[in-house]
């Protein structure tokens, strides 16, 4: 039911649009984007930080509620389950549970560290087929506790990454986790171009979608991003709709306490903000 990422991230790269990986929380959030991708024909990448994944009680429980949300809900468009900023530990128990696609964070480690680890899970993840991100240049912002600030990564550092064999690269390009500051420079398309030209083929992957303007993200796309992350704009949307629903006393009416209606209006919400960002990504219709 879960297929790796390679395919569908190959092809966006080839036909200079982005898949959306959007982060999922709980059983609301993953039926939410599963039936927006399936509206619009678009495939698809479930996020799972380790944060997410212990708060669900597990990557095993994880696997059977998506495989079995596909199932159940007759989704057909291509859906990949991945671990999203994971560690080398958080990567291994990911594979024995089943995800199709796994990060490799490795990007706090030395560069050479960085290269062992991740030729370690190149050589697992062939074997199982799965598609495998590496990550060079930490990302800004903080993602369960993983803090960075932002900084632009080496190109020439992002270039020996992408040579073991890894199927997509995510390379801080200035961009950050969470709501973007005031004083953001914006992102860096010279590091980015320098990137592209230094590896060539291989997808690019844009962490920290919230936020960015849109022709910041076009841009980006054209310069061979391939994979653009969003969480933070979902959680945002999500937390608004819920907010107005109880400030309205919508609650307080009949049976309006109860969860399902408490929280349907906040799923509508994160419903929205996908089908946006899968519009915007250039993803609709791009399913096979």
């Amino acid at each position: 039911m879960l297929v790796s990422a390679k395919d569908m991230i190959t092809k966006a790269k080839a036909g200079h649009y982005a898949v959306g990986q959007f982060n999922i929380n709980n059983l609301e959030w993953t039926k939410a984007i599963l039936l927006t991708a399936q509206e619009l024909n678009s495939p698809v990448i479930l996020g799972v930080s380790e944060g997410a994944g212990k708060y669900m009680t597990g990557y095993k429980t994880v696997t059977a509620m998506v495989s079995n949300m596909i199932d159940e809900l007759k989704i057909t468009v291509p859906v990949a389950l991945h671990l999203d900023h994971g560690s080398f530990e958080g990567c291994l128990k990911c594979i024995d549970a089943g995800f199709s696609s796994i990060m490799f964070d490795g990007s706090h480690y030395p560069i050479e560290e960085n290269i062992e680890k991740t030729k370690e899970l190149v050589k697992i993840c062939a074997e199982k087929n799965l598609s495998l991100e590496a990550e060079v240049g930490s990302i800004g912002g903080e993602e369960d506790g993983v803090v960075g600030a932002g900084e632009c990564a080496d190109p020439d550092e992002c270039k020996m990454i992408a040579d073991l064999g890894v199927t997509m690269l995510a390379a801080g390009i200035g961009n950050i986790h969470g709501k973007y500051p005031e004083n953001w420079a914006g992102l860096s398309f010279d590091t980015l171009d320098a990137i592209q030209k230094l590896t060539g083929d291989m997808p690019l992957v844009l962490h920290g979608g919230t936020g960015i303007p849109e022709d910041m993200i076009k841009k980006a796309i054209s310069l061979g991003v391939a994979k653009i992350n969003v969480n933070t704009e979902c959680q945002l949307s999500f937390a608004d709709a819920t907010r107005k629903y109880i400030e309205a006393g919508k609650d307080l009416e009949g049976k309006g306490f109860d969860p399902r209606k408490l929280l349907a209006p906040g799923v509508d919400a994160i419903k929205a903000t996908v089908k946006e960002k899968m519009q915007l990504f250039g993803s609709v219709g791009k399913a096979e």
